[in-house]
């Protein structure tokens, strides 16, 4: 099966950073960048159930090379190492980490993440993404109604019908939703119970779905996995991205 791979140029460094939290705990997070950036537009990575996995740094540095300041905050912080990469065919050992993100601790993340944009001599502070990936994908759209983005990316972000419908109402920034059809953890109508809320809040947003695909179909370490869907996904994400970025620093 082929990969879809944006291969990586020697203009992009990866670091990490520690951040504190207010809460006290200390927040590690994956930087990828342009390496002669200034002001770049920051994008929040968020990742699977899986942790920091090789694929999920791959994706930082893939944004990366499109010119954003790419960070990963490693949301399992006060349960595991940011080491953590828990395998794909493993889902049963995510839940103890899945399960300790309680709602006022992922605003004091988010919170300590949009602070470290905000002084970062390297970001634009006017200029603050998101997007995620399953688990992430949630986060992204909880992110969404926390911080003021200026634009969210959502792949199959589960539990949001059940759990955030709310949320569709404090919004900040357009958002792109992207769904799986073949997705048998996010059912049709939980899809349609998210559309309907961000409908009738009068929400700006997009909502497609690669009716072929099944859920995790962007990762190409998992079963799932979908080149077409992904090579069409990347572009999109691409062009939603650029529609609100500032116009000097449009692809």
């Amino acid at each position: 099966m082929d990969k879809f791979r944006v291969p990586c140029s020697n203009n992009v460094k990866t670091e990490w950073v520690t951040l504190t939290v207010d809460d006290g705990t200390e927040m590690e997070i994956f930087i990828a960048k342009p390496m002669e950036t200034t002001k770049a537009p920051a994008l929040l990575v968020f990742h699977e159930a899986f942790g920091i996995t090789a694929h999920i740094k791959d994706v930082a540095q893939r944004f990366a090379q499109e010119g954003f300041f790419s960070i990963v905050p490693a949301l399992f912080h006060r349960t595991s190492s940011h080491e953590l990469a828990i395998p794909y065919n493993q889902y049963e050992l995510t839940r103890e980490h899945t399960q300790a993100i309680e709602q006022d601790r992922l605003t004091a993340d988010l919170k300590a993440l949009a602070h470290f944009c905000r002084h970062h001599p390297q970001v634009n502070a006017d200029w603050l993404g998101s997007i995620g990936y399953c688990m992430g994908g949630r986060i992204s759209y909880i992110a969404n109604a926390t911080l003021p983005l200026k634009a969210a990316v959502s792949y199959y972000g589960g539990q949001i019908a059940q759990n955030h419908l709310s949320l569709a109402a404090t919004q900040h920034a357009p958002l792109l939703l992207v769904w799986a059809g073949l997705d048998q953890h996010i059912t049709l109508e939980h899809r349609i119970l998210v559309k309907e809320a961000l409908y009738n809040a009068k929400k700006n947003f997009i909502d497609i779905e690669f009716s072929q695909a099944d859920h995790g179909f962007f990762c190409d370490e998992r079963i799932a996995y979908h080149p077409i869907a992904s090579k069409q996904v990347w572009a999109l994400t691409l062009a939603f991205l650029n529609t609100y970025l500032p116009k000097t620093t449009l692809f």
